[in-house]
């Protein structure tokens, strides 16, 4: 049995790998925000989860001191294995086109106030990397979705929709198209990680990118209507590599098979 610390693990990521470890037998430490613990005790194999996504904008202070200071100060003073840290694929996003790969130099904006976001995710990376005397990593997630109550993210709303009737209006566009992973490929991936230091950054994601349309067909073959409140509209599209996630045996499930299963699922249960 080892020692886990998760830091963020009333997220929604953390609070499924506490989960997931506890059921799997592991120890699982889950430090409160402010717990004066975190700097005095043994870690173990931490999963840095601390974080802001949706409302960073409004609260950029907060964000700088989830994503950096308060990892600054761990790795400074605690005592752990190993580290991963949890930043976000929208790095790449800035790049406008092409295949996003770990190795790729970044393209980040600091005169625009959106990018405050990415700036701190990458000096939290920067930190993992180069401050933690070779223990830490960084995972680099997609966008994240799962079909349980209060699940977080665009793709966890509509299936929570679903769930509530057949007739869908999404405030969105046909042609907006992410690259989707499901929230235990993230945590299973994460695990993978802490189990083989020393991957750097890595994506943690499908590898696809799907469209609301294509998602759209498949509600509407099992008896949904789905209607859009955005026209279609044209971006530019950045693919993420995955090659290091299969290598360390943790390659994400396909989400629109995914989709599809649980969708058959509530036909069978209606």
């Amino acid at each position: 049995m080892s020692l886990y610390t998760v830091i963020g693990a009333t997220g929604f990521i953390g609070a499924r790998a506490c989960e997931t470890l506890r059921r799997l037998g592991e120890a699982v430490y889950a430090p409160a925000r402010g717990d004066p613990d975190l700097f005095s005790r043994d870690l173990g194999r931490v999963l840095y989860c601390a974080g802001l996504t949706g409302d960073y904008r409004e609260r950029p202070f907060e964000a700088v001191e989830a994503h950096v200071s308060l990892l600054a100060r761990l790795l400074e003073t605690s005592r752990f294995e190993r580290l991963v840290y949890l930043s976000s694929t929208r790095l790449y996003e800035a790049q406008g086109e092409g295949v996003g790969r770990e190795d790729a130099p970044l393209r980040i904006d600091p005169n625009d106030p959106r990018h405050i976001y990415e700036l701190s995710k990458a000096l939290g990376e920067n930190l993992a990397l180069t401050q933690s005397g070779g223990r830490g990593s960084a995972a680099r997630v997609a966008y994240v979705f799962d079909w349980a109550p209060g699940a977080a993210g665009f793709l966890s709303e509509w299936l929570a929709a679903a769930r509530a009737g057949r007739d869908l209006i999404l405030e969105s566009s046909p042609s907006f198209a992410r690259d989707y992973i499901h929230v235990d490929d993230v945590v299973r991936g994460l695990k993978a990680m802490l189990d083989a230091p020393g991957a750097g950054p890595v994506n943690l994601a499908s590898g696809r990118r799907l469209s609301n349309l294509t998602l759209a067909r498949a509600f509407e073959a099992r008896g949904w209507t789905v209607a859009f409140t955005r026209p279609p509209a044209s971006e530019p599209t950045v693919t993420c590599d995955v090659s290091r996630l299969a290598s360390l045996g943790a390659a994400a499930g396909d989400p629109l098979s995914l989709v599809e299963t649980y969708l058959d699922g509530l036909n069978l249960g209606a």
